[in-house]
């Protein structure tokens, strides 16, 4: 539910950090507060055919990932030793703030080929979890 939020025009992520079977932040992939969404402005990326997982410094957005991360400190809420589910596995850059976030579990549904985010996780003892139903 929290991924039909997405403004991202190639693809909607949704995420919710959980502790303690209580809801601590969500996030989507969006341009940041304030800012003018891809929808409305069109996606640089989409136009350049910039394949998925590359240069993600050519984009408005951010990750569901990190948008829930940054409203759990917007708001105070501590998410150390929580649960992060998600519809993707984490690339690198939201993999680097899971781990410095204290977040200790990823659970995902759909695959995101990224061996070094992959590799990170797991030597920060990350627990990486594919949800099948």
């Amino acid at each position: 539910m929290v991924a039909k939020r997405s403004t991202c025009l190639r693809r909607q992520v949704g995420a919710v950090i959980v502790k303690d079977r209580r809801i601590l932040a969500t996030g989507y992939n969006g341009a940041p507060a304030r800012l003018r969404h891809c929808e409305d402005v069109g996606c640089l990326r989409q136009d350049h055919s910039i394949p998925s997982g590359e240069r993600h410094e050519l984009c408005r957005g951010l990750h569901a990932e990190q948008n829930a991360i940054i409203q759990s400190a917007y708001h105070g809420i501590s998410i150390s030793g929580s649960t992060l589910y998600c519809t993707n596995k984490p690339c690198v850059i939201c993999s680097k703030m899971i781990i410095n976030a204290g977040i200790q579990k990823v659970v995902y549904e759909e695959g995101y080929n990224d061996a070094l985010a992959d590799q990170m996780l797991t030597e920060a003892g990350i627990d990486l979890e594919r949800f099948t139903l």
